[in-house]
């Protein structure tokens, strides 16, 4: 009953305060929405290369690269590739001069860098490839002639099926189409991470606030015990983080048109279990923060780690010494498991590793919370 009269008391306090509900709320709502314009426009930006003497079939397959746009210098351009690129601002300027091509990148954004240097590559494989196709074409043809002039009785010869290079290509896509943005790619770590952060921030902060206004030791004064209150605060807190996760993926799936290809209550339950972890490390580390302002300065501590490990920089080009510092990070199980769901397929048994680390996290956070209550009160 202590419990309940803990959770009652917070659901109420929360409910009063329609600010920092509707931030819990409407937020995350808001950095999804920000955070998809922003990926979509970055999807569609064009990168610009100039060419000088380069080959005009080279330079035709290079321009038929997406998103990827071709500019041709004057043969008699005296500038070189430094000052061009400093002038007019192009990703990269590609010469040839006596028979060999310079390419000279700007490399102020790699991913420019790297679509240039695939576009290359691509443009030299279709023109291999072109090349083949007549050559075999011609070698038809004069097959055809010679079977022509062979009698009739020798002419069961066949001239052979469609070439490799001449066949159309089906291409499907288990997880989006051929429009998918990098945000689609990502998307599940951000829904995770989303929840993570306000959650953590929310719950963090209003602990601190009842300890500041002096809630937090009129409760202890009564005969409540540090596990009971700790249960209260997770019942409380947690039904608004619940209500919160249900938003965020409801939001997602009818606003983004996310497709998930697993199990949809398993990317429910993921995300819950995400916002129990990030509920009980919120109160855990408000424990040790004597203002909202030394809880600000914990959050980059808190949260940039999570967002390092969450799989937006690839976890398997890390070195060996820092993938043991991201197995610590909650979030690196929860976007594991979202990716799984989501993009891979997975069934609530293929993510169950992840799902009880989180669980575990949870549990151990709990343990902490209710210990670091000892310095308020040692019953």
């Amino acid at each position: 009953m202590r419990i309940l009269a803990v959770f009652k008391r917070v659901i109420l306090e929360m409910l009063r305060d329609r600010r920092t509900l509707a931030l819990m709320m409407f937020g995350p709502l808001l950095m999804l929405s920000l955070i998809w314009a922003m990926f979509q426009t970055n999807a569609t930006q064009t990168t610009v290369l100039a060419t000088q003497n380069v080959d005009a079939s080279l330079v035709k397959a290079v321009d038929g690269t997406k998103h990827l746009k071709v500019v041709k210098l004057a043969k008699n351009e005296r500038q070189t590739a430094r000052q061009l690129i400093r002038k007019s601002d192009y990703a990269g300027v590609l010469k040839e001069e006596h028979g060999r091509l310079t390419l000279t990148l700007a490399n102020s954004n790699p991913s420019q860098s790297k679509l240039i240097r695939q576009g290359l590559s691509l443009a030299k494989i279709k023109l291999a490839l072109q090349n083949q196709t007549r050559i075999i074409k011609q070698q038809q043809a004069m097959l055809q002639t010679l079977l022509a002039q062979l009698p009739a009785t020798g002419r069961q010869l066949s001239v052979g099926s469609q070439s490799t290079a001449e066949k159309k290509v089906a291409v499907k896509y288990l997880y989006g189409s051929a429009d998918s943005t990098y945000f689609d790619a990502i998307f599940p770590i951000m829904i995770s991470f989303v929840v993570f952060f306000f959650v953590f921030l929310i719950s963090g902060i209003a602990l601190l606030r009842e300890r500041t206004r002096g809630t937090l030791d009129r409760v202890l004064a009564t005969p409540i015990r540090r596990g009971e209150l700790i249960g209260g605060y997770i019942l409380g807190y947690g039904t608004f983080a619940i209500v919160q996760t249900l938003i965020i993926v409801g939001f997602s799936i009818w606003i983004f048109k996310m497709q998930v290809l697993g199990s949809l209550s398993g990317v429910f339950l993921t995300n819950i279990l995400v916002a129990l972890v990030a509920l009980t490390l919120g109160l855990l580390i408000s424990a040790f923060a004597q203002s909202e302002f030394q809880m600000m300065q914990f959050v980059p501590i808190i949260v940039i780690p999570q967002i390092l490990f969450s799989g937006l920089i690839p976890f398997d080009t890390m070195p060996h010494w820092l993938k043991l510092i991201g197995y610590c990070a909650p979030l690196y199980y929860g976007s594991t498991a979202m990716t799984n769901l989501i993009e891979k397929g997975a069934g609530l048994l293929q993510v169950g590793s992840e799902l009880g680390i989180l669980v575990g996290f949870a549990v151990l956070f709990i343990i902490l919370n209710v210990l670091s209550l000892r310095k308020y009160r040692p019953v």
